[in-house]
């Protein structure tokens, strides 16, 4: 028989999947304890939050019960066997509706499931539900018509991200052992340094993008997307990656070998409690390693070509996704939504849409553009072979709702001021692990993202390591545990 440790002797929201495996492969605790106490959880502060926004938990307790079932039998060889995870709803999950945050897809329910998730529940894990976006994950703000806004989890009036947003304020509760979310437009790092969890944005093509909704069809665009996990832990975020992520040599590299480099001080904007903490970091990091200051090649102009590849057909995939026709039906809902608030479409998602079809590049920049990448990739490869940038990953900590929404999608192109520490990863198809190192003065999160090239993801990893060690990591926010017991 299964020896269960009393949930109350354990912090179950708080452990890592490295934690649980253990645990309950050992026999020390069962999955079904382990579910039915998130389960709990995600009921009770759910409503505060808004983070998940379908789930399966009858479907979860059942495959709890036959985990302990394979596992007290010793017939389970899944690495993640009764580990309960999340997954962003863009992300197709068999018998769960993938809607986009579109209240015209909210009968469409997938059949099969998206490649990462196949692989995942072949190896155990359990799912415990989806997360929210924000429309078709068009915007770095979750909040769409569907299913409403999500809140930080940390301050209910500040914004949780976008566009995995919903992911992470799961995860900064508490509310699965990690989960799975993409990233084209630091849809990965906004979400986890605004909530304070480990994010990893993959490099170019490393894990599959086959089922992911909506489908990117632009191989320009293509190039930017990165799919990775969001958890507590880095060696959570080593492990699970290792599991989704497409097998590349790489020349195995002396980690004393490795070069840090940071961007010089004032020369982007950083509020000072982030810029105090970058520079401890690298102070620390200087015990260690050779910390050298300058930009990187391509930096400064990667804001720019970010805006012009997610503009590179005006919307128009995105617009088709959502079951617009033609362009003036997108300005015809936006005013509709901002004089009456009826629209069934985000005034986020068509501004975002009108702003593409606005800054829509010429074919001939569009030429232009790829001779750039083709020369950059080379430039920054080169680059990269023994190093890693250690970034801010926003100028400041989360904004109020709207806020980061304006700075980014404004008319004004703010976007070139505040994108570049985002963007330079997308652009050049770089993996990015995304650190919580830090508090601001107010209490909220503040991560750090290393950035390397392909192949060098455990170097990334283990440099993290080190500043999740030094710094803290991973702290899950317990304002809502109160209310969860009262309930």
């Amino acid at each position: 028989m299964l020896k269960t440790v009393p949930e109350n002797s354990l912090r179950i929201l708080d452990m890592d999947v490295t934690t649980l495996i253990d645990l309950i492969h050992s026999g020390r605790m069962s999955s079904v304890e382990v579910v039915t106490t998130y389960m709990k959880h995600l009921e009770h502060v759910n409503s505060r939050v808004n983070m998940l926004v379908e789930d399966r938990f009858e479907e979860a307790l059942e495959e709890a019960k036959e985990a302990d079932r394979l596992l007290e039998s010793g017939n389970s060889n899944g690495t993640l066997t009764g580990v309960p995870i999340s997954m962003k709803e863009s992300f197709d999950v068999a018998g769960m509706k993938t809607t986009g945050g579109l209240t015209n897809r909210d009968g469409i329910v997938a059949d099969k499931n998206a490649e990462v998730v196949s692989i995942l529940q072949k190896e155990g894990a359990i799912i415990l539900g989806k997360t929210n976006t924000p429309t078709l994950c068009f915007c770095q703000e979750t909040a769409n018509k569907r299913f409403g806004k999500t809140n930080n989890p940390w301050d209910l009036e500040k914004t949780a991200g976008g566009s995995s947003g919903g992911e992470a304020a799961l995860m900064a509760v508490g509310g699965a052992a990690a989960g799975i979310g993409s990233d084209i437009g630091g849809s990965i790092r906004f979400p986890s340094h605004f909530n304070g969890v480990v994010g990893f944005k993959s490099g170019n093509a490393q894990v599959s993008d086959i089922g992911s909704f909506p489908d990117i069809v632009h191989p320009i665009q293509k190039r930017m997307l990165g799919i990775g996990p969001m958890a507590k832990s880095i060696r959570d975020v080593r492990f699970i990656y290792s599991l989704i992520a497409k097998r590349q040599e790489s020349p195995a590299k002396k980690l004393s070998d490795i070069i840090i480099h940071k961007l010089p001080a004032g020369a982007y904007p950083l509020e000072k409690s982030s810029e105090q903490l970058i520079q401890k970091i690298a102070d620390h990091l200087n015990k260690v390693f050779l910390v050298g200051i300058e930009d990187p090649p391509y930096f400064k102009e990667s804001a720019i070509i970010w805006q012009q590849i997610m503009s590179v057909d005006g919307g128009k995939s995105v617009a088709d996704a959502a079951g617009f026709q033609g362009h003036g039906e997108v300005v015809k809902e936006y005013v509709k939504e901002a004089i009456t608030n009826r629209s069934d479409y985000h005034r986020y998602f068509t501004w975002a849409l009108i702003g593409a079809k606005m800054f829509k590049p010429s074919q001939k920049r569009v030429r232009d553009l790829q001779k750039i990448i083709e020369k950059g990739d080379k430039a920054i490869a080169e680059y990269f072979e023994n190093k890693i940038l250690l970034l801010p990953v926003y100028h400041r900590t989360a904004p109020p709702h709207g806020e980061l929404y304006s700075e980014i999608f404004s008319i004004k192109k703010t976007f070139k001021k505040y994108m570049p520490y985002i963007a330079y990863a997308n652009v050049w198809g770089l993996p990015s692990l995304t650190v919580p190192a830090g508090k601001d003065e107010n209490g909220m999160p503040i991560g750090v993202q290393l950035i390397s090239k392909i192949g060098n993801e455990e170097q990334l990893f283990a440099v993290g390591e080190i500043i999740e060690e030094e710094f803290g990591g991973y702290v899950r926010c317990e304002a809502h545990d109160q209310e969860s017991e009262r309930s």
